[in-house]
């Protein structure tokens, strides 16, 4: 088959292309738009749509350019649209069912624009698909996609966040490498897989053993209104402000099953372990900037100044009673 591939000169488009060519099909790297394309071809694989960092930025175009995208594939008579999306677009709620299926509802948080953006175009996806009789749609929603050196800012946030937070009500995690991601997309196209799958590797671990890959100690635990204010500060320094709505994906459950995928023929190679400690090599005051560190420097001074006069005063005030009190 002839397969259009979009998405950024990334290691996952690299993986899925080499993983198609193996396979004997034809790819052709195209933009995501498809503007310039000629010709006719079976498959296009959108990889753009799972970029966090560039949907983030610039969401409506992203969406446009998907659109425009669909109308190319419709001239050149591809019957198939393999997307990429996330398991984000589920939302994640105290409410959520452990695992979510792919029947489970949409309800990512309106905050959070990337989740909102790829439910939207997975309805556009969809919308295509109606229009003519025979087409297939393949929809990918992985979980968190880490290993390798492609995390963009969103995902390393995630991975910096979950099982961190300083309460009792850290959510397990799951983490899945890029090349069971690309094994998945190949599927997909090879297979001709028509239909809504959860992408992720079996099962899920919870937050105290993330902390323990971490190298971290126990924790204090602290009110969860207070360790969403030490979270926001902790990653202020390490990777600046994080998009609105993310919060409460490191708060609340978002476990995906993958029992559909698995069913299609595809297993995982990797654990959600192997994928987190291969994604999170460097901890993360190593990746600190020089102004990120000097920052960082200034404000332990100044919380070790505030805690130093908060025990002077303390001191004073019970020297005080002491000697204000009547001896008997």
């Amino acid at each position: 088959m002839k397969v259009w591939l979009t998405g950024p000169g990334s290691g996952l488009r690299r993986r899925v292309e080499d993983l198609l060519v193996a396979h004997g099909h034809q790819v052709q790297a195209v933009a995501a738009n498809g503007h310039g394309l000629d010709g006719t071809a079976d498959v296009v694989v959108h990889l753009s749509a799972g970029d966090r960092d560039a949907l983030v930025e610039r969401p409506v175009r992203a969406l446009e350019g998907l659109e425009d995208l669909l109308t190319m594939a419709e001239g050149a008579g591809v019957a198939h649209v393999v997307l990429l999306s996330s398991a984000m677009v589920y939302g994640a709620w105290p409410n959520n069912p452990v695992p979510l299926t792919e029947d489970s509802p949409l309800r990512p948080d309106a905050s959070f624009e990337f989740a909102e953006r790829l439910a939207e175009m997975e309805a556009a996806v969809e919308t295509w698909r109606r229009r003519a009789p025979g087409r297939r749609t393949t929809v990918l929603r992985p979980a968190l996609v880490l290993g390798g050196r492609d995390s963009n800012a969103v995902v390393s946030a995630l991975a910096a966040g979950m099982g961190h937070r300083f309460a009792e009500d850290d959510a397990p995690a799951q983490f899945l490498h890029p090349d069971d991601l690309a094994r998945a997309v190949a599927l997909a196209v090879t297979a001709g897989l028509d239909g809504v799958y959860n992408v992720a590797p079996d099962g899920w671990i919870p937050a105290d053993r993330v902390r323990a890959l971490a190298g971290d100690g126990p924790r204090l635990k602290l009110p969860s209104a207070l360790a969403d204010l030490v979270g926001h500060w902790r990653w202020r320094f390490q990777r600046g402000p994080l998009p609105p709505g993310l919060m409460p994906y490191v708060r609340y459950p978002w476990l995906v099953a993958n029992d559909r995928l698995k069913q299609a023929g595809w297993s995982p190679t990797v654990t959600n372990e192997q994928a987190y400690v291969e994604g999170t090599e460097a901890r993360w005051w190593t990746m600190l900037s020089p102004q990120r560190r000097q920052e960082l420097a200034l404000g332990a001074a100044a919380l070790a100044a505030f805690g130093l006069g908060l025990g002077i005063i303390g001191w004073i005030r019970r020297v005080g009673a002491r000697t204000a009190a009547p001896r008997r």
